[in-house]
């Protein structure tokens, strides 16, 4: 877990509760985005031809998952949320950048969804980079050019090839450190010696013209490519949102007491503290939000984007019709809303309208609209349907409704600490089970529960599927996952009302949460998100659209 502990530093609420993307798949649309663009930063002019190589999950299921046109959109520049991912295929002829995709199920891999960018820029420059979607949208970079690198877009990333002669790490250090460029970690390598030397700096802020011109300036130095920390996020303008309430080294030293690597710990910080769940993951994000230069006001933001994404992809499905990539689903929350307006037994509460608001979201999702990951796109339904049906009840302000979804964060950043919450690793029980866990706590918390009660409650939610399949049919973020979103949303209402009323889990949630990560291990490949396996391999599952 030690590689993961480093990179969880910088993991927080935009990566737990979001990103806020076009469907259908976190892993496989906005992850897969997210690689192509972080790959086109290393380039120094634009690209004109570019070849992708699909391995495991992502070859088996990218039509279905629009991989294709996430993987050129990043090319192009876009941005997670952007509505033109649909067309940017077309959009690339347009623009003259020649592409290709080819597919190589067969490949052995160390992550199923794994892809390979071969890209030659208009200087005739050519980079091979390998890139790996994590879950939940967020990447990263393993290879360049046959050098093994770490470079998830967190952090600056200063990229130099150099010859291996004495001296020449020492003129990039001291040339960074005259031009004010603090250097936060180094990675260092070399084909022979005597031979190339290939090194990434992670530094801390950007690096100006000069002092990359001075670097260059040395006859050792061959080439040098930049990744700028936060270019993948699209952050929206911090226009009067004040400054941070600590400056970077005071938040590099405050981070141990806030970065919980548990529920244990967030339990305790909570307790200590008279604090909400929600409240006390907000700390941590303080801090976080600190080290990136942003006030604690941009996450408060942050969240009210959220809530209004989530809002749009909920009720926008049940105004007008919406068309899917594959045409398996579409109609059913207006279905379950024309039956809840004849009344009697199944027209249903509380519970019957966050199943259908989930089921609407799926719908938008699997249009390939706009929605926000919680924590990943095929799960982005459970969150959103029981925050808002129980919303639609009570009529919250909106620092409660902020607080809750602070709390279903907390939640979901301590599976993706310790489990995993991509289908493609975990199964279902990952995606859908998480998301039920955090809709459960942010419920609890909305419903007057305390911290204990709200990891209670996510205890129970989890602990009930447990064992989830990942089956897309016909490779499609669309069925039975839509189906799995209503059930869990209805799940969490369970699970709160049992942990409101003082039903004690099966056990506490960290242990919960290693027994989902064990099962998912356990599971074979065709179970986790292959569509070889499950409902997907059913003989009237087959040959369905996407495959």
């Amino acid at each position: 877990m030690q590689a993961k502990e480093g990179a969880m530093r910088s993991f927080g609420l935009r990566d737990v509760l979001g990103p806020i993307m076009v469907g259908p798949s976190s892993s496989h649309t906005a992850g897969a985005l997210r690689i192509a663009q972080m790959a086109r930063q290393l380039l120094d002019a634009p690209p004109v031809e570019v070849e992708f190589t699909l391995y495991g999950s992502f070859a088996r299921t990218y039509r279905g998952h629009g991989t294709d046109r996430a993987l050129v959109a990043g090319m192009l520049g876009m941005h997670t949320d952007d509505l033109r991912i649909r067309d940017s295929l077309q959009i690339a002829r347009e623009r003259g950048l020649r592409f290709g995709i080819t597919a190589d199920p067969k490949a052995k891999v160390a992550h199923p969804n794994t892809v390979d960018v071969r890209v030659r820029d208009a200087n005739g420059d050519e980079i091979v980079a390998r890139g790996e979607s994590v879950g939940g949208g967020a990447a990263r970079l393993t290879m360049i050019d046959g050098h093994g690198v770490q470079i998830t877009g967190e952090y600056n990333a200063l990229i130099l090839y150099e010859r291996d002669a004495p001296g020449v790490l020492g003129h990039i250090a001291s040339t960074l450190g005259a031009g004010g460029v603090n250097i936060g970690s180094v990675w260092m390598y070399r084909s022979r010696r005597g031979g190339e030397a290939f090194n990434v700096l992670e530094v801390d802020g950007p690096v100006p013209p000069a002092v990359r011109q001075a670097i260059l300036a040395s006859p050792d130095v061959l080439r040098m490519r930049f990744v700028p920390a936060d270019g993948l996020s699209n952050p929206r303008g911090q226009e009067g949102l004040g400054a941070p309430a600590m400056d970077a080294d005071e938040a590099e030293r405050a981070l141990p007491a806030v970065d919980f690597e548990d529920a244990a710990g967030l339990l305790a910080y909570a307790d200590e503290k008279g604090l909400t769940l929600g409240q006390a993951f907000m700390r941590r994000e303080e801090v976080c939000e600190a080290m990136h230069g942003r006030p604690l006001a941009a996450a408060e933001r942050y969240l009210d984007d959220a809530l209004r994404v989530m809002r749009e992809s909920a009720y926008g499905p049940l105004e007008g019709d919406v068309r899917t990539m594959g045409g398996l689903i579409g109609g059913e929350s207006r279905a379950l809303a024309r039956l809840a307006g004849r009344g009697g037994a199944l027209a249903g509460g509380v519970d019957a309208r966050a199943a259908l608001l989930a089921m609407a979201v799926l719908e938008t999702n699997a249009s390939m609209g706009r929605i926000v990951a919680a924590p990943t796109a095929g799960s982005a339904g459970v969150v959103p349907g029981v925050v808002l049906a129980l919303d639609e009840a009570e009529k919250y302000e909106g620092a409660r409704l902020r607080d809750a979804l602070a709390c279903a964060a907390a939640v979901g950043f301590v599976v993706s600490r310790n489990a995993t919450v991509a289908g493609a690793e975990g199964g279902c029980q990952a995606e859908v089970g998480t998301a039920s866990a955090m809709a459960a706590a942010a419920a609890t918390q909305l419903l007057g529960g305390d911290a204990r009660s709200c990891l209670a409650a996510a205890s129970i939610a989890m602990g009930n599927l447990l064992g989830m399949v990942c089956d897309p049919i016909g490779g499609l973020v669309e069925d039975p996952c839509q189906k799995r979103n209503a059930a869990a949303a209805e799940n969490a209402l369970a699970a709160a009302r049992m942990a409101l009323a003082g039903v004690r889990p099966s056990a506490p949630f960290d242990e919960v949460v290693e027994a989902m990560r064990r099962v998912g291990a356990a599971l074979p490949a065709e179970l986790r998100e292959t569509a070889l396996g499950g409902l997907a391999a059913c003989p009237s599952c087959r040959g369905c659209a996407g495959r």
